[in-house]
């Protein structure tokens, strides 16, 4: 009888505790998300149009392979992402919208890579906490930010322009959105240039 005192009295401490350790681990993930403020909108020099061949590159993903964009040649659309930092608002919004419309990359046959400035191990924690994208999660940090500058994203900072490249079949850039740093891009005007090219 004592013994299921014991227990029942446990039980019922764990369970006032337990939403109060569930909230304090949600707003700890939350305060592990960097404010850096309002940043200018633009402050690199796109080096390519709509029109060009898409600059061929590999990089180091989350996963251990190595990615290049000429391995989706005559197979795939791919959409690049450049984003400017891991664990940011808006980067930190943005690729959980895209995990989950896989459906919708799926549908007009096109892949999408990832691409940040920052290293591996922070790639890793990064995305295991937005919940471990489809996609490659590619680090272009070292040489750091090579391709970001190809494409003529990078930003006198070292981070990256908010950026999306869509490339066709073929490897030819059909659409460029350098956006607006501190907003989100609509993902409605991303799937009409991707299907654009059915």
């Amino acid at each position: 009888m004592k013994t299921k005192s014991i227990l029942l009295a446990f039980a019922l401490l764990m369970a006032s505790i337990s939403p109060s350790l569930a909230q304090t681990n949600s707003q700890a993930l939350k305060d592990n998300v960097y404010q850096p403020g309002q940043l200018k909108p633009l402050d690199s020099v796109l080096t390519l149009k709509v029109g060009d061949r898409a600059p061929d590159f590999t990089l180091p993903a989350v996963s251990g392979e190595k990615v290049t964009l000429s391995q989706y040649l005559g197979k795939n659309n791919v959409v690049i992402s450049f984003v400017p930092a891991a664990w940011t608002p808006i980067c930190s919004e943005q690729w959980p919208d895209y995990i989950i419309s896989k459906g919708l990359f799926d549908r007009n046959d096109a892949v999408l890579l990832g691409v940040t400035v920052d290293n591996i191990p922070t790639l890793f924690a990064w995305t295991n906490q937005m919940g471990k994208p489809w996609f490659p999660v590619l680090s272009d940090f070292y040489p750091h930010g090579k391709v970001a500058n190809l494409y003529g994203v990078l930003r006198s900072s070292g981070t990256t322009e908010r950026a999306l490249f869509v490339i066709d079949k073929q490897g030819v850039i059909r659409y460029i959105d350098v956006h607006d740093i501190n907003k989100l891009p609509q993902m409605e005007h991303l799937m009409t240039e991707l299907q654009k090219l059915r």
